[in-house]
Parts: structure tokens; C-alpha cells; sequence
């Protein structure tokens, strides 16, 4: 009898490349230049959630490598909740809304961004 171990699920390991910041940048930026089809929208706004999920964890490690009264340390943390609180709010019902859950999706990429960099995000 032979036993097979199945593999974990694709994208369950932690990859270590950092953050690729210009591209989540150029991302955000479309929310605010470019007029977008619903399916267009739809789109953006779920791959500024996955930018999302992928800084949160890493402006968190970033900020607490910072000295506790370190006033960016802060300011990253709060920028940290209000990128989770953006990330439960609904698609919206009406084109308007729509834009503008897109658009506060993509400041909070802009600012953990922001962060992530001026925090040294990636160094040890």
C-alpha cells in the first residue's frame, strides 16, 4: 500500500521577493486616470485588494522593526487599520460607488506603499 502525501495548495508558501511597488503603484493610479467598463472596475478593485493583502503584512513588519515611539511607526500602523476597514467594504451597487470604493482602495495602496518604502520595507 503506498500512501500519497498531497502538496500544499499553490500560494500557501510566504514568497519572499518584496513587494514589486512601481507596478502596485501604476495600479492605483488607473483608479484616477482612466475611465473604466464595470468589468474593467470590478477587476481593479479585487487586484487593489490582493496589493493590499500583500503590504499589510509587510508595512506590519516593517513598522515593528521601527522603535516604538518612532512617530512613522504610527502613522504606518494607523494607515495598517484603515487599509483593513477599506478592505470590508462592499463593491457598491451603483457605477459611482463602484469608482469610489476603487479609489479609496487605491489611496490605501498609495499610502502602505509609502510607507513601505519609507520604512525600508525589505532590508532586515
Amino acid at each position: 500500500m503506498t500512501n500519497v502525501t498531497a502538496s500544499p495548495p499553490a500560494g500557501t508558501a510566504r514568497d519572499s521577493r518584496p513587494p514589486d511597488i512601481d507596478t502596485m503603484r501604476a495600479t492605483a493610479r488607473r483608479a484616477f486616470t482612466e475611465a473604466l467598463s464595470a468589468d474593467d472596475l470590478d477587476t481593479l478593485a479585487l487586484t487593489l485588494r490582493g496589493h493590499l493583502q500583500l503590504l499589510i503584512p509587510e508595512v506590519q513588519q516593517a513598522a515593528e522593526r521601527t522603535p516604538t515611539d518612532n512617530a512613522q511607526r504610527h502613522c504606518a500602523l494607523a494607515c495598517i487599520g484603515d487599509a483593513r476597514s477599506k478592505l470590508r467594504l462592499g463593491n457598491g451597487c451603483t457605477p459611482e460607488v463602484r469608482v469610489a470604493v476603487a479609489q479609496k482602495l487605491a489611496r490605501c495602496v498609495n499610502a502602505l506603499c509609502d510607507h513601505y518604502t519609507t520604512l525600508g520595507g525589505g532590508q532586515p
